[in-house]
């Protein structure tokens, strides 16, 4: 009978010792579950944020490319009406391809009932890409932060214009230095653009020699 009682008790000591770490294995799962749940509380607090911080960068992006786009578009179009008259304009379309952010440039040429849209390279031969190039340069030089300093390279402007539009082009130079207070420097074969000059220097070459001279505007 002694024998059955201790038997029966080694045997109950042995389920309390499986009941106990039972138990102290529920109480570290329960723990490790809670642990886990709060990290998923706080990464899931945290995709939330990305999330909007990820849309407010869209928004901010879609608003900064659509003022850029209508800043460049008013700076190329008073270029190009200041050299060929009121009746052409720029216009820019914003698109996606392929996940990457394009743009799309248009010469817009107003004749009244009719309105005809080229690319540049197709309207009014090559002088319209030349004053383009000169108006984008102009953009960039005013809109890029920090401000790019110094004066204005040009080499060749307007090589392509006809000499109908020359004199338009030669007082929009000017113009534009004194608006945007920055030197203008220019290589040119034209005189009309020469004669707007401060200063103008005529480069010779004699003899496989370069001579320099200031001209008397």
């Amino acid at each position: 009978m002694r024998e059955k009682l201790l038997q029966l008790e080694e045997a109950l000591n042995q389920l309390e010792q499986y009941y106990l770490i039972r138990k102290g294995q529920k109480e570290q799962i329960e723990k490790e579950l809670l642990e886990k749940e709060e990290k998923l509380k706080e990464l899931t607090a945290e995709r939330d944020k990305l999330e909007k911080t990820r849309y407010l960068l869209l928004v901010a992006g879609q608003y900064a490319r659509e003022q850029a786009k209508k800043y460049l578009e008013d700076i190329a179009t008073s270029t190009l009406q200041y050299v060929f008259g009121p009746e052409i304009s720029l216009e820019i379309e914003l698109s996606e391809r392929a996940g990457a952010n394009t743009a799309e440039f248009f010469v817009v040429s107003d004749y009244g009932s009719l309105k005809v849209k080229n690319r540049p390279e197709d309207a009014r031969g090559g002088g319209v890409v030349d004053i383009l190039s000169l108006a984008l340069r102009i953009f960039l030089l005013n809109a890029v932060e920090p401000k790019i300093k110094g004066p204005l390279l040009l080499d060749e402007p307007g090589k392509h214009v006809s000499e109908e539009f020359v004199g338009s082009l030669a007082l929009f130079l000017k113009e534009t230095s004194r608006h945007f207070n920055r030197q203008v420097i220019m290589v040119t074969h034209n005189q009309n653009l020469a004669g707007i000059a401060d200063k103008a220097f005529l480069v010779e070459l004699k003899e496989g020699v370069s001579e320099v001279r200031e001209l008397n505007l």
